[in-house]
């Protein structure tokens, strides 16, 4: 069972920054593709950003450009540097091996971003 821990979230002014990182458990990290995903209050969850193992990544239209996804094999850590931040960014963010779109896992309890105009 894969456990998925995010940490980095907080309460940020519009334009600032903020680094998430996901810890992973288990030993075969480095040979899925991991994602980050939202959930802004009242709206469902939405996958932001993904990232091969091969270091591929993708980005959601709203924040390409201004988020970036990277990740730490020997870490097994993801994370999501985001930058120039609007206050549509708000809301709980979390990480997830992503198959097609979506999380294969049991979702972890996130980290909650919360970005003031």
């Amino acid at each position: 069972q894969v456990q998925l821990v995010e940490s980095g979230g907080g309460l940020v002014q519009a334009g600032g920054s903020l680094r998430l990182s996901c810890a992973v458990s288990g030993n075969m990290f480095s040979i899925f593709t991991m994602g980050w995903y939202r959930q802004a209050p009242g709206k469902q969850r939405e996958l932001v950003a993904i990232i091969t193992p091969g270091g591929r990544t993708n980005y959601e239209d709203s924040v390409n450009g201004r988020f970036t996804i990277s990740r730490d094999n020997a870490k097994n850590t993801v994370y999501l540097q985001m930058n120039t931040l609007k206050p549509e960014d708000t809301g709980v963010y979390y990480c997830n091996r992503d198959i097609l779109g979506h999380g294969m896992d049991s979702w972890g309890k996130g980290t909650l971003v919360t970005v003031s105009a």
